[in-house]
């Protein structure tokens, strides 16, 4: 008998889901670009690593951020163009690279390398500037030679270095934590930069480029800090034409944890914390909606994930990849489709190697890690139109916390062809649940069910490896229709996705 049920209601659509709220997020930093996107040792003609762009490419990643993350503001962009052999080395202020714990940068991976990399794998970049320790005029001249197709100095140079056409770079953010590694700044003092920034930055696309270029500010998970950015943004020359599209938060879980010591009351107090996310976008959004009245700005959560005691800075980051882990990447995932009408990007940290990556490397090895495979089932939603769902579950008391868990979560999404794809998560890590899948006003038992579940069978705090990487690919689900009700049983700690066509 089922104990849960989750209620599909088509006619309350939300929003689109920007296919971009799936991106991810690349720094300098351990293991990430060196020996994760790019090296010497395992590489093709150009130094990419193959298995890892393969990888990439064939989860259809939309956008990419680069090159950080706290190394951005400490990075100049023209330390890494030109002749790799006549590029300077020069120092990584915040981490180390590799797992020597040597915080030195050799610069062979810079611009033209990444978005190359962006090239071959078909994803939009998205490219940070240096605001920390870098000027305008620094970051107006990056802007010019990575999109400008005119007869300037950098433009020619660009083409010199092998891309005659401009690589029309839509995103840019304007710093990164520049409450912290970015500055140390107070939010009036970072709103004053953004706006120096933004007259150089945002009058590129008035004459020099013929695209639209996107702004992103960096804001804070303390939110009186956005709300003190935002007015002081608007008592700017700009009034209420604020010069921003999109404004950050970053949101990072499961830092007190360490994953091999780790119980089942851990992994409640992870799942919680990781739902927060909830109220982070909604307090964001609110604040842009109370101060930036006359302006759509759009929600980016451009750093998430777990980060585990077992990460720390004399390992690159490096931490286990754990169905845990992946479980929360789907909580989090729904989040972001029920908030389909604030959110336009996400950033999950990182790509490869680092955090709560996709990706992991060792020697001429690359595998997907669980959260890829989270990533991979979530897949149909991208440019679905995202639908409210109903969830009527049983919740545990999480003593460590004022909240409670619930242990099943869902949300959906419908196509342009009509598909419904219903995303359903047991976030129960002790025990099995039965839950009922309806759509509202729809008679469900004429149409194509197809199910498949992420999982199974796999504790919580079991990691991957290069040996076992494929025991984490998704299986198929049975599903028992009943008239306009669907049922499936999860085990402890899965993931389902459910087609209905």
């Amino acid at each position: 008998m089922a104990n849960a049920r989750v209620t599909v209601h088509p006619e309350a659509r939300i929003d689109r889901i920007e296919p971009e709220v799936h991106g991810h997020f690349s720094e300098h930093l351990g293991r990430c670009v060196y020996d994760g996107l790019w090296t010497d040792d395992v590489a093709n003609e150009d130094g990419f690593r193959e298995d890892v762009l393969e990888l990439l490419a064939d989860l259809d990643i939309p956008v990419l951020r680069w090159p950080g993350g706290c190394f951005a503001d400490d990075y100049h962009w023209e330390d890494g163009v030109g002749p790799r052999e006549e590029r300077p080395r020069r120092r990584n202020l915040f981490w180390a690279q590799g797992r020597e714990d040597v915080p030195e940068e050799s610069n062979a991976f810079g611009t033209d390398e990444f978005l190359e990399l962006c090239e071959k794998i078909g994803t939009e970049p998205y490219l940070a500037a240096n605001v920390g320790s870098g000027d305008p005029q620094e970051a107006a001249d990056w802007m010019e030679y990575c999109s400008y197709d005119g007869d300037t100095e950098l433009a020619d140079r660009r083409r010199e270095n092998g891309h005659e056409e401009p690589y029309e770079v839509p995103y840019w953010g304007v710093g990164n934590e520049n409450w912290g590694c970015g500055g140390q700044m107070s939010p009036e003092q970072y709103a004053r930069e953004f706006r120096r920034f933004a007259t150089y930055m945002g009058s590129m696309d008035n004459l020099m480029l013929d695209y639209d270029v996107e702004l992103i500010a960096c804001g804070f998970e303390g939110h009186e800090w956005n709300r003190r950015f935002m007015e002081e943004v608007a008592s700017g020359r700009w009034g209420v034409d604020f010069p921003l599209d999109h404004l950050t938060l970053h949101h990072y879980y499961g830092r007190g944890m360490t994953v091999s010591e780790s119980d089942e009351d851990d992994y409640d107090e992870l799942l919680v914390d990781a739902l927060e996310m909830e109220e982070h976008i909604e307090r964001i959004a609110s604040t842009i909606d109370a101060v930036a009245t006359t302006r759509d700005i759009g929600v980016i959560v451009d750093e998430w994930g777990t980060w585990h005691t077992e990460a720390v800075p004399e390992n690159g980051l490096e931490q286990p990849g754990t169905v845990l882990d992946a479980l929360s990447a789907a909580a989090v995932l729904d989040v972001f489709n029920h908030n389909a009408d604030v959110m336009t990007m996400s950033n999950i940290a990182q790509t490869v190697n680092v955090l709560q990556c996709l990706i992991e490397t060792e020697g001429d090895d690359a595998w997907a890690r669980p959260t890829y495979r989270v990533f991979d089932l979530y897949a149909p939603h991208k440019g679905n139109e995202a639908i409210t769902t109903s969830v009527d579950t049983p919740e545990r008391e999480v003593e460590r916390t004022d909240d409670d868990l619930p242990l099943v979560g869902a949300s959906a999404s419908v196509a342009d062809d009509g598909e419904t794809y219903v995303t359903v998560t047991n976030l129960d890590c002790r025990g099995s649940h039965s839950i009922e899948v309806a759509i509202e006003g729809e008679d469900t038992s004429s149409e194509d069910i197809d199910a498949q579940v992420l999982f199974e069978g796999q504790d919580p705090d079991l990691e991957v490896d290069a040996s076992n990487a494929d025991e984490f690919a998704a299986d198929d689900l049975d599903v028992d229709v009943d008239g306009d009700v669907l049922t499936v049983d999860l085990a402890p700690s899965t993931v389902a996705g459910i087609s209905i066509e």
